[in-house]
């Protein structure tokens, strides 16, 4: 089951934040829209409730990861589970007309979009598929960013899951501070 892809969406939304920073760019309807996609279905039936909803839905999975982070395992599926209750899945098969070698659709699994709202139907995706993705490769690959003051979410999808930073510039950001810092230690006063 390729659900494990749609963690990106819970990564995507807790990202609309960098609370060190004092940032927040989930303040629209059209940063909704934005968020869920321009082909989205449920994005287009975004409204301004859906901006609020979504920010508490945001905190409470940046908890997860940041009880995954600090190797809380328990803590994140639970805060995860209590999630996933709230915000069920309509899974639903779909062939999106392409077709196999024989001529057959190629059938794969979709989260439907049969949600009330736009929070319900982003909510449960993006839940779904941090699950599957928990299931497939730990809660260790889950991760905040460790470069001050980013604290971005990440899911590690590295081989042997040692990564520690959201993004290639966070890494060079902190590995140039690393040595920096060595440099003025060495460097006689």
């Amino acid at each position: 089951m390729e659900l494990a892809q749609y963690s990106d969406y819970a990564v995507r939304l807790v990202n609309t934040e960098q609370p060190e920073r004092g940032t927040d760019t989930l303040t629209s309807v059209e940063a909704v829209r934005d968020l869920c996609g321009e082909s989205s279905r449920i994005g287009r039936r975004a409204n301004e409730a859906d901006v609020t909803r979504l920010r508490g839905v945001r905190n409470r999975l940046r908890a997860v990861f940041e009880a995954a982070d600090v190797g809380d395992e328990v803590r994140a599926v639970d805060l995860l589970n209590a999630l996933l209750l709230e915000y069920p899945v309509s899974p639903q098969l779909s062939g999106h007309g392409r077709l196999g070698a024989q001529g057959r659709p190629q059938w794969h699994m979709h989260l439907s979009d049969h949600a009330t709202n736009t929070t319900v139907g982003y909510t449960a995706t993006a839940c779904m598929g941090l699950a599957c993705h928990l299931i497939e490769f730990g809660v260790d690959c889950l991760g905040i960013c460790q470069t001050p003051p980013c604290r971005n979410a990440y899911v590690d999808t590295s081989t042997n899951r040692s990564r520690r930073y959201c993004s290639n510039r966070c890494a060079t950001r902190a590995n140039v501070a690393a040595y920096r810092a060595r440099q003025r230690q060495q460097t006689p006063m």
